[in-house]
Formats: structure tokens, C-alpha cells, sequence
């Protein structure tokens, strides 16, 4: 007899994209031990159109799909992990975080052109203060539009001639098979990531436990502890700041972790960067150690401008 597994998702054709891998996977794995169903469920992000940094980021896209996780509604929920606040109800638990995609951003032009190639003070659209903060550092010059709303409105932006270029996550459009449409691939050092950009977090609750071995069957042991290490960063930091914070962790050569953390003001400047590498077992504590070592490096000031 199969398993019934109910997974909430947002309704976006992305998030249904991302949901429906991981249904694939279990049911691949699995096979008809398990049925998989979907539940579209609306968050307040989806619904308020507003700029983020009026609604807050912090768990926007989240919320009402651990509700319905902590009711029972249903059993596990699928979340880009860059959205996932790093404050978690106790109830809950991050039971897999399956292998990650690329991290990096990129840029979608009208022409094809990079970020050197865009005219004098072009028109770039995003909604992230990260990725506003970074590239204001490249080019100072740039004029910044607020932008939200799922992929295809964020391109047509571009198409349309309301903006010169858009960035995006590149993970979200190879999932959804638009990569043709990359103009160009930022510098991951360049351009570092939001903290869990391209991974999926497979979200339960704690106490589900004869689910949990389906789910995490699905689990990457590098993607869990370089997520691990980005999410100690950025909790370390205030978890809900909403100062341009980046990180990105990942296996080295050498069979550990390396990682590095950066924090910015909006504008660009104090810029202030660490690195810190540690084994793999240690991967909470190199997240932690990456954001004393950013404090240290003169971030302590512009947190407390955030944090308040």
C-alpha cells in the first residue's frame, strides 16, 4: 500500500517547477511506495505585490506553507531556501536539501550585452538590495528599478523596453529551461549569492517520522553543508537584517568547506568580506565563525543600522 505524501507549494510556474522535481524524485525513487500529490497553497508575497522591503523578506513566501505544515494539511513543503527564514518553528525541521543548481546570478539584456557592455547609467531591474549593493560596486553609474512579480514579468521588462537588464537567479531559469535567455553569467566573487540561492529546502514537521526516510532519501550531503554554513552566516548576522548580506559555501579541493560571507551598504560601499574554510562536520561552525570574522572586518557598524 503506498504512502500518501501531500507537498505544499506556491503557485507559480516555478515553484510548481521545483515541486514537481521532487515529486519525481520520490515517485523515482520510491516507486509506488509513495503517492505524491500537490497542494497549491498562497502566500502573502504572492498576493501583496508591494516592494518587499515594505512587506519584509523574511518569510513572505513562507509562512502560510508552514501553517499548513504545522495543521497537517500537508506533509511536506518544497521552498526555495534563499526565502526560508533561518528561525524556524521547533515543530519543524528541514528533513533534505537535495543537490543544488548554479548559484550564480545572471543578467538578461535586450542585446545580449554584459554588465561591462551596458550603456552609461542603464536601467537594471531587481528587487534585491544583494544584488543592487554589488553591482553598484562595478558600475556606480547604474540606475536601479525596483522590480517583482515571477519570471516571465521580470523579462518582460526587458522585452518591453522598460529596463536595459534584469537579474536573475540562473537556477530558476534552468529549471525552467529558459537558460537560452542568459545574456551573461555574473562572477560568482563578483556577484556572491544570497545565502541557500539554488537550493530547495524539504520542509516537515518533526514529529512526521514515518515520512521522513522517504524524504531523506532525496538529501546531498554537500548542498545540506554548505546550506548549513550559509544559514549560520546569516543567522549569526540577524537572520531577518535586510542589509545587502551574501554567502556562498561550497566543497574546496582540499575536501573541506570553504566559504565566504559579505556584507555591503545598499550603494556599494563598506564592502566587507571574510573567508574562512573548516571540515565538513564543522559546517554550523564555519557559518558562525564567517560572520564574526565579516563583524570584525568593519560590518559590525552597517548591521547595526539594520538591526536597530
Amino acid at each position: 500500500m503506498s504512502t500518501p505524501i501531500i507537498v505544499g507549494t506556491r503557485g507559480s510556474k516555478l515553484a510548481t517547477t521545483q515541486t514537481g522535481m521532487v515529486r519525481d524524485a520520490l515517485q523515482q525513487h520510491w516507486g509506488d511506495a509513495v503517492d505524491v500529490r500537490l497542494e497549491i497553497i498562497s502566500t502573502r508575497g504572492d498576493v501583496d505585490r508591494q516592494s518587499l522591503s515594505l512587506i519584509g523578506g523574511q518569510g513572505v513566501f513562507t509562512r502560510e506553507i508552514e501553517r499548513a505544515l504545522l495543521d497537517g494539511s500537508i506533509d511536506l513543503a518544497v521552498h526555495s531556501l534563499k526565502d526560508l527564514p533561518t528561525e524556524m518553528d521547533g515543530d519543524l525541521m528541514l528533513a533534505a536539501i537535495p543537490e543544488r543548481e548554479d548559484v550564480r546570478d545572471v543578467l538578461i539584456t535586450q542585446n545580449g550585452e554584459g554588465l561591462e557592455q551596458l550603456p552609461e547609467k542603464a536601467r537594471v531591474g531587481t528587487g534585491s538590495a544583494r544584488r543592487q549593493a554589488q553591482l553598484a560596486v562595478q558600475r556606480p553609474d547604474l540606475q536601479f528599478i525596483d522590480l517583482r512579480g515571477n519570471v516571465d514579468t521580470r523579462m518582460r521588462k526587458v522585452h518591453d523596453g522598460d529596463a536595459d537588464a534584469v537579474v536573475l537567479a540562473a537556477a530558476g531559469l534552468r529549471r525552467l529551461g529558459l537558460q537560452e535567455q542568459i545574456s551573461q553569467y555574473l562572477d560568482v566573487l563578483v556577484m556572491l549569492p544570497a545565502p541557500g540561492q539554488g537550493a530547495l529546502g524539504l520542509q516537515m514537521r518533526a514529529d512526521a517520522t514515518d515520512k521522513h526516510t522517504f524524504v531523506a532519501a532525496l538529501d546531498d550531503d554537500a548542498a545540506h553543508a554548505s546550506i548549513t554554513a550559509e544559514r549560520a552566516f546569516l543567522a549569526s548576522l540577524g537572520g531577518g537584517c535586510r542589509a545587502p548580506i551574501a554567502a556562498w559555501a561550497r566543497p574546496d579541493s582540499s575536501g573541506n568547506l570553504q566559504g565566504d560571507g559579505l556584507v555591503l551598504r545598499p550603494d556599494g560601499t563598506d564592502l566587507c568580506k571574510a573567508s574562512v574554510s573548516a571540515a565538513f562536520a564543522d559546517a554550523q561552525k564555519l557559518g558562525e565563525q564567517l560572520g564574526q570574522s565579516v563583524r570584525d572586518s568593519g560590518a559590525a557598524a552597517i548591521l547595526a543600522d539594520y538591526n536597530g
